[in-house]
């Protein structure tokens, strides 16, 4: 429960923003999942709002907890996010899907640890970062935090989940920034990075270099380059981004509407209700309803900085700092995949994509960070 006299601190636009994003949200997904199951037109939107009820509820739970206390469960929750990602692997535990075993299954229901592992991440690595201020100048220094992080993100690369294994590696940079590492360093590391898998792709592509990923992988690294370059013609790996061109492009500035788009109602774009989702705003929201959620996504993200730079302990801001970086990373990367101008992932939409594991992780991280808000100051009786 959240103590009255913490209310006071609450930050309102912040909570007011998540319920707006929710709240349409709903209302896109009613509409681009109508035709998935024809039959039950409202079957997937039903279970998005369940997934919403039950998020908010863990946010509010969040909120509600004392975020100091998650710094003395680093090294318990660093070994439990470990055995989660470690049990997806087992035969028999971990399902596939879409080609990666990233499910763990119990009868009907399914969960994703890799999307609560990105909050684990989160809660671990502030508290190891703490724990380090002041020596994270040189790359020696750096070391640790890298093979701190090097742990979960083996066992997300295993599964394999490529997208998520970037998501760590934003939170991890994001983290580090802020707590003080040499920007320097970690900018030779981040450009240093695009130059090095620029050129492994060149030698494979090339010179027949072997890369340690599937070639549907590799090829989602580079058709948004070229989609029409796919080997089909525009109908193997470069569809999705095709269709999800035409969506968005077909838009225009108001949309066609709700339940009127093309593409999503009449199933031409692939999973147009969870990594798609962007295509549906565009097609039937058009330039307004685009620019709407990302005004709205600003400002979730604006206010939650500024809780950062309010927060009482560097701990706080860490805690801040690495669920604003996840989040832009899923950002920008889902409505780059949606327009062409990135790379196809799986990232979801968040608050946005249909999926319950990837809603809950995101209210929870949400709610740390009310948590960090609510408990700025102390405040007198």
């Amino acid at each position: 429960m959240i103590e009255k006299k913490l209310l006071k601190n609450l930050d309102w636009v912040f909570l007011l923003a998540v319920i707006a994003i929710l709240i349409m949200s709903a209302l896109v997904l009613a509409s681009a999942s109508s035709s998935v199951v024809p039959d039950d037109p409202y079957y997937y939107a039903r279970k998005h709002l369940l997934y919403i009820a039950t998020g908010l509820g863990l946010m509010f739970f969040a909120a509600g907890f004392n975020y100091v206390q998650l710094a003395r469960m680093q090294r318990f929750l660093y070994v439990l996010n470990l055995l989660f990602l470690g049990a997806v692997l087992v035969p028999g535990v971990g399902k596939v899907s879409n080609g990666a075993q990233s499910w763990i299954g119990i009868g009907s229901f399914t969960l994703q640890p890799s999307e609560f592992a990105k909050v684990f991440l989160i809660i671990t690595f502030a508290q190891f970062l703490v724990s380090r201020q002041g020596r994270l100048n040189t790359f020696k220094d750096l070391i640790p935090c890298f093979l701190y992080v090097a742990g979960p993100l083996v066992l997300i690369f295993a599964q394999p989940d490529l997208g998520t294994s970037l998501v760590f590696i934003a939170i991890m940079f994001g983290m580090m920034l802020v707590a003080g590492a040499n920007p320097k360093i970690l900018a030779l590391l981040f450009f240093g990075g695009i130059f090095l898998i620029v050129a492994v792709l060149w030698l494979h592509f090339h010179l027949k270099v072997p890369i340690p990923l599937e070639d549907y992988q590799i090829m989602r690294l580079v058709v948004f380059l070229d989609p029409y370059a796919d080997g089909k013609n525009g109908l193997g790996a470069g569809y999705n981004i095709i269709q999800s061109l035409v969506a968005v492009g077909s838009g225009g500035f108001w949309g066609k509407g709700l339940f009127k788009g093309t593409q999503g109602q009449y199933n031409f774009l692939p999973y147009h209700h969870t990594d798609f989702i962007f295509s549906i705003i565009g097609e039937e929201l058009g330039f307004v309803g685009g620019m709407l959620l990302l005004i709205l996504y600003f400002i979730l993200l604006y206010r939650a900085l500024r809780i950062a730079m309010q927060a009482k302990d560097l701990y706080g801001v860490l805690l801040v700092t690495g669920v604003v970086s996840m989040l832009t990373f899923h950002i920008l990367e889902n409505i780059g995949m949606a327009i062409g101008m990135m790379p196809i992932t799986g990232i979801p939409l968040p608050l946005f994509s249909y999926g319950g594991s990837n809603m809950w992780a995101n209210l929870l991280a949400l709610g740390i960070i009310l948590s960090v808000n609510l408990r700025r100051q102390v405040i007198p009786f």
